[in-house]
């Protein structure tokens, strides 16, 4: 996968089977509502990355800070060699807020995007889902013949959300991102799902035991197995005889 913005070859981020127990049903909310949204067939998928085995690339960092709010603010960026219509955030600590309005950027100029999504989850809660929303200043439903979410690949999403520990305590939070693309193809709504991705352990922590290693990539256990073990040495104390109280 290469970065548009450097042209530099870059590492598809590690992909694994879906691992949050919801995934069925926030997938299952974003199709129907696309269902009622798309009105015109996809463009032609041979030109495009296969959404089913997107490849994804993002990162996290600390986030701007919220008014009225104390807890650290986290945030998220990523792209996908295609376009998308949805995508969820795991993470394996506790999401304590998150932000509604994710934004999109072009890769290409660096400049916003129409695209929106928007965001909702329990909080506390595990997860983040996000569904294509209407484009920026339209009105609260998108267009006839439009999906909603982004309409090429390449283009950056970049959005929020708060945990109750600071960054770089441990455990660090490391999210994992599944994407979803719903369209049209000869007049049957086609859902596709790529991921999880692994958005990696936060940028400019200090390194320790666990850096270079994240959930998909985690850090091998400690074997003992071989090992032997120190036994310590006891010291037994000599009982003194008891003189005895009988006469001779």
């Amino acid at each position: 996968m290469t970065d548009p913005s450097t042209n530099e070859r870059r590492t598809p981020l590690h992909a694994h089977q879906p691992a949050h127990r919801k995934a069925t049903w926030w997938l299952a909310a974003i199709v129907g509502s696309l269902a009622l949204l798309l009105a015109t067939p996809a463009l032609s998928h041979a030109e495009e990355s296969n959404p089913n085995n997107y490849n994804c690339i993002g990162s996290i960092a600390a986030g701007q800070p919220e008014e009225g709010s104390e807890e650290q603010q986290v945030q998220y960026s990523f792209y996908c060699d295609g376009p998308i219509t949805g995508y969820q955030l795991e993470a394996q600590i506790p999401l304590t807020g998150l932000a509604a309005a994710p934004t999109v950027t072009s890769n290409a100029t660096g400049k916003p995007l129409g695209d929106t999504f928007e965001c909702f989850g329990e909080v506390p809660g595990y997860a983040l889902n996000c569904a294509g929303g209407p484009p920026a200043g339209t009105s609260s439903t998108p267009p006839a013949g439009t999906t909603g979410g982004t309409t090429e690949g390449y283009d950056t999403i970049t959005g929020q959300f708060a945990i109750g520990t600071k960054l770089c305590k441990e455990p660090r939070v490391d999210p994992l991102l599944t994407v979803t693309y719903a369209y049209l193809e000869k007049g049957v709504i086609t859902q596709a799902i790529s991921g999880p991705f692994d958005l990696g352990r936060p940028k400019g922590c200090p390194a320790d035991a666990d850096s270079g290693y994240d959930r998909l990539n985690p850090k091998p256990a400690k074997s003992t197995h071989g090992k032997k073990t120190k036994k310590t040495k006891k010291t037994k104390k000599g009982k003194k005889g008891k003189k005895s109280s009988k006469k001779k």
